[in-house]
């Protein structure tokens, strides 16, 4: 016996939601590396110490940028995985609602990442990274969805 899966029209849009996550993560990365370099920070340390940060406005803005201490690309880091994971089984069923999803949570963490850059982590906040955070609710929400009605199917057939 062969299984056989038809993949979804609306592919291509999230393959393109996909590819705008890497290039996130990739802004993040260089926006890190400038500041550090900026800060005056080496490797191998992760992050600038209280002492330095309260001196340096750079430093303070690296720690910002930064993969530690909840900073922007630290955050994205920890957000991904859970909102890949959504995005995928909601394009099961809905991959254009899926792609819009993801590609709002993409522009949110752009602008997140460019207030929070700044060194004053209440510019992490305004209305385009809200409508990040609507992207990734509606992932929730939208997932949750899927996930029910399949298991509703199953149960009820």
């Amino acid at each position: 016996m062969s299984l056989t899966y038809t993949l979804p029209e609306g592919l291509p849009w999230l393959g393109g939601a996909f590819v705008s996550s890497a290039w996130l993560l990739l802004y993040q990365s260089i926006n890190v590396s400038s500041y550090r370099k900026a800060a005056g920070i080496s490797y191998p340390r992760a992050y600038a110490d209280k002492e330095e940060q309260d001196k340096s406005p750079a430093a303070l803005k690296f720690n910002c940028a930064q993969r530690s201490h909840a900073g922007a690309h630290m955050n994205t880091l920890e957000l991904l995985p859970a909102t890949w994971a959504l995005t995928l089984v909601t394009a099961a069923k809905y991959p254009h609602l899926a792609a819009s999803a993801l590609i709002a949570f993409v522009i949110g963490r752009v602008f997140y990442t460019r207030g929070y850059s700044t060194g004053d982590p209440q510019k992490r906040n305004h209305l385009f990274t809200r409508i990040g955070t609507l992207g990734y609710l509606g992932l929730h929400l939208s997932a949750t969805f899927v996930v029910g009605q399949a298991i509703y199917q199953s149960l009820y057939p």
